[in-house]
Order: structure tokens, then C-alpha cells, then sequence
């Protein structure tokens, strides 16, 4: 009889105890125990990336992990970016608008890899991008629209966090622009 293992782990903000035998990967935790099947098993040797999850800030590969492991760690997986098509995370969205996908077996991983690069670098050149696909293997896009759909999910994200220049002062008299879009005093 397989060794079981009562463990405690919070995946995508909710906390879950689950019992798992000794041998089990966190992949097939995720996917069989939790019910969470955006995490894609390919090659379980980690060669591919398709199991690429967040572990406590950082992307892992699933399938090279034992569930025991991830005793007490914070796991973010693709369903924990959005709940809805409303709230899609501006990585999601940009791989929908710029077909970023095809057969959709590499795709969360690519969107969380995506997610990781834009917080370590809100503004990374093509260069960047694809280097940080390095570790994900897609056999269907050759990366092309992949990569335009992080470079678009990058300016989305710089274009939402820019301040308003019709923004009102706190002096409560508007600042005039003028036709280059920049403030005049």
C-alpha cells in the first residue's frame, strides 16, 4: 500500500487539505484531486512547460514536483486569473485578440508565463519575450502571434496604468493640453 500524506496547500487564494499518496505529483494533484485540468501534462519531464504553474512567486513545472512538496506553498494556476470572460487578465485577453493560441494545449502555461514576465518586466522587447518562452514548447503557432500577444498585453497594461492627463489637480483647476497630448501650465 502506498504511503499517504494529509497536505495543506493554497491554490489560487483558497486553502485546501487533501490527501495524496506519497508518489503523486503536484500535476496530477492539481488536476485529479482539485479538479483544476487547466494544468497540462505533456512530457512529465519537464521538458515541454505545459505544467507550468506559480509556486510562491515563481514558475515550476508541476510535473517534476511531488504534491508533498508543495506542503504549505501558494499555487497560482490558470483558472485563478479570471472568473469570467469580464475579467480576463489583460495577458488572456491579448491572446484571444491576437490569436495567440491554436490547439490550446501549451496556452496556460504560456499565459502564466506571460503574467510572470510582465511583473518582473512591465515593458520587455521582443527579445525578452522570447526568452522567456524558452521553456514552453508549442508544436502548433511557431510563437509568432504568442509573442505579439504579450507585446500588446504589456502596452494594455502601461496604457491602464497611465495617469489621465484630463485629470483634474488637487488644486482643482485642469491642467490645458495642448494638441501633443502633453500639460501646460
Amino acid at each position: 500500500m502506498d504511503d499517504v500524506h494529509d497536505i495543506s496547500l493554497t491554490v489560487n487564494g483558497e486553502e485546501h487539505s487533501i490527501v495524496v499518496p506519497a508518489r503523486r505529483l503536484l500535476s496530477d494533484a492539481l488536476r485529479h484531486d482539485l479538479g483544476l485540468t487547466g494544468t497540462h501534462v505533456g512530457c512529465e519531464h519537464g521538458a515541454c512547460g505545459a505544467c507550468t504553474v506559480n509556486i510562491d512567486g515563481r514558475l515550476a513545472r508541476s510535473c517534476l514536483m511531488l504534491a508533498v512538496q508543495a506542503e504549505g506553498c501558494e499555487i497560482s494556476t490558470i483558472e485563478g486569473l479570471a472568473d469570467n470572460v469580464e475579467d480576463m487578465h489583460p495577458v488572456q485577453r491579448a491572446f484571444w485578440e491576437r490569436h495567440g493560441l491554436q490547439c490550446g494545449f501549451c496556452t496556460p502555461a504560456m499565459v502564466l508565463t506571460g503574467v510572470d514576465l510582465l511583473e518582473r518586466n512591465p515593458d520587455p522587447d521582443e527579445g525578452e519575450i522570447r526568452e522567456a518562452l524558452g521553456g514552453q514548447v508549442c508544436r502548433c503557432t511557431g510563437y509568432v502571434f504568442i509573442v505579439e500577444a504579450i507585446a500588446q498585453a504589456a502596452r494594455d497594461m502601461a496604457a491602464a496604468s497611465a495617469p489621465d492627463v484630463h485629470e483634474v489637480p488637487q488644486g482643482g483647476v485642469p491642467a490645458a493640453v495642448d494638441g501633443s497630448g502633453m500639460r501646460s501650465a
